[in-house]
């Protein structure tokens, strides 16, 4: 389930393999060092991150010694709420992922429904041109050539939808 880790930042979306800048949100480590030299504000919602622990580095795959190190002599109610938070925060990154992937998903409909209007109306230009005017062979390969061009668009778009 690691590997369905990505950065939260926009712009990187990289997926997160060995190490995780966690600040609420988590960020790739090359991320994080960008945005906290400006400042030492959270790159999501900008909360000054001013506490130690505001910012940790974590490793995505610890190894069996420090799993144990780090809850050995923590009572059960206190690994009980550390269990729940991490719960919260896989939750809430699932949620980001699905918000995006949704998000994504519109943009490419978006664009989808415009590139079909835009084929619909040639399609239309061009019967209309096909009866007013004695098509020559010039006119249908370039009528033609339209046609294939933005089907080729909507193909493209349709692709990267169903990817």
């Amino acid at each position: 389930m690691d590997s369905d880790l990505k950065c939260n930042r926009l712009s990187c979306r990289k997926t997160l393999v060995d190490k995780a800048v966690v600040v609420g949100r988590k960020q790739s480590v090359e991320c994080s060092n960008e945005l906290f030299n400006a400042s030492r504000l959270c790159p999501a919602c900008e909360t000054s991150l001013i506490e130690p622990d505001d910012v940790v580095v974590c490793s995505l795959h610890p190894t069996n010694d420090y799993k144990t190190s780090v809850l050995s002599g923590l009572s059960p109610t206190i690994i009980m709420e550390i269990c729940s938070r991490a719960l919260s925060f896989w939750q809430y990154q699932i949620h980001q992922e699905n918000s995006f992937q949704q998000a994504v998903t519109r943009n490419l409909n978006d664009k989808n429904a415009q590139l079909q209007k835009q084929l619909e109306n040639v399609i239309r230009e061009g019967m209309y041109n096909w009866k007013i005017v004695q098509p020559t062979s010039s006119n249908r390969h370039q009528a033609n050539g339209e046609i294939n061009l933005l089907g080729n668009k909507v193909a493209g778009k349709q692709f990267m939808a169903a990817s």
